[in-house]
This record gives C-alpha cells, structure tokens and sequence, in this order.
C-alpha cells in the first residue's frame, strides 16, 4: 500500500520549508477560514480550534484524508499578539516586548480519515530591551509583516532575543519534535523513517 499524501494547510513559507526539513512529502493547501478570537478566548484555546477548523476546512476541499494545519500566536499578558496592520501597530507591539518575557504558542493538529490527534506547544522568549530608532529601523526591513508579534526570529529580529526555553522551530512556526512525533504515529514518511531504535550510547559505550 502507498503512504497516504500529506497536506500542509498553510500558506506560509516558514513552515513548508521547516516540514520539508525533516524530510516529510508534502503539498500546500491555505486553509480559508475566519481566524478571528472569540470573545475572552484562551491563547491555547484560540490556536488549537485555528489549527483544527483549518485542517477540517483543507481536508473537506482536498481528495486525502491526511493533513496537518498549525497555528502559531505570540502570547503577552494574556493578550494575543497577532500580526501587525500598519507601523503604529507594529511599533506598539515591539514596544510592549521589549525588556520582557512572552510565549509563543502553536497548534497542531493532524486530520487522518476523520480522526484528529493534537498538540499544543509553547515557548518563553525573553527580548532584550529595544528604543525607537531600533524598531524603526527593523520595521524597515519589511520583515515583520507578516510574523505574529511583528518580528520573525529566523531574521533580524534574532538580535532582540536575550533568550530563549523552549522549541525554537516552535517560535519559527512549526514545533518540529511535536510534528514528527504526529507524523510518524499516522504513518507519515520522514528522513527517519524507517531508522532503527538502539541503545543509546555516550562516548562510543552504550549506557
């Protein structure tokens, strides 16, 4: 029997090039849906329906039965910090993350012949503090857009982060030990796939 055809409920590049990363054959398909919070929603709520009325909405259009949609929102007092409409928002966004800890959180969810396995994953970041002419100056760089939060950590914005616990792959968009994890307990195919379990070792010496 042939493995069953994944698809990817999303539009972004980030996480395309993540899933394709471990190895995973895929296509895309944008989920189209009304991703506005409910009133007083949860953050981990919120991204857990985004991410399963995504992979409902793309496994009605599509001919498989297997796909994975995700939701990533960056989280600050309880306040969802979505992606910025022009550079007063923007700018309002960076302001209230400097010097502080936020979460980021991601919904996963697998759909495979109606039965749906999900996940949510979160991450702390800590920012450094930022002054205007530097978030001025990244704003300029067009990067921020389209990321939740207004800055991508894969880009420019890496040098406002003082640290960081957690997935990283997370903050990018995709938590990919969670999303292997999915794939291969629905018998997606990844570059590991077929690998054999052993002890582990350290320093060459089993443990």
């Amino acid at each position: 029997m042939s493995a069953p055809q994944l698809i990817l409920a999303s539009a972004s590049p980030r996480r395309a090039a993540l899933l394709a990363q471990i190895g995973v054959q895929f296509q895309c398909e944008p989920a189209d849906i009304d991703e506005t919070p409910f009133s007083d929603e949860l953050a981990a709520d919120y991204v857990a329906r985004m991410a399963r009325e995504k992979a409902r909405a793309v496994a009605v259009s599509s001919d498989t039965d297997v796909v994975l949609a995700a939701d990533t929102v960056v989280v600050l007092d309880g306040d969802i910090l979505g992606k910025p409409g022009d550079e007063g928002h923007a700018l309002a966004m960076l302001a209230r993350l400097s010097g502080r800890e936020h979460a980021v959180m991601t919904g996963l969810c697998l759909r495979r012949a109606g039965e749906e396995s999900e996940v949510m994953v979160e991450t702390a970041v800590e920012f450094a503090n930022l002054d205007l002419a530097t978030c001025k100056a990244y704003l300029a760089t067009d990067e921020p857009w389209d990321k939740a939060g207004a800055y991508a950590i894969q880009g420019v914005a890496a040098v406002f982060v003082r640290g960081i616990r957690g997935s990283y792959s997370n903050v990018v968009g995709l938590p990919l030990a969670e999303t292997h994890r999915l794939l291969v307990d629905n018998g997606i195919a990844t570059a590991l796939s077929g690998a054999v379990v052993a002890a582990p070792v350290t320093d060459g010496r089993p443990l």
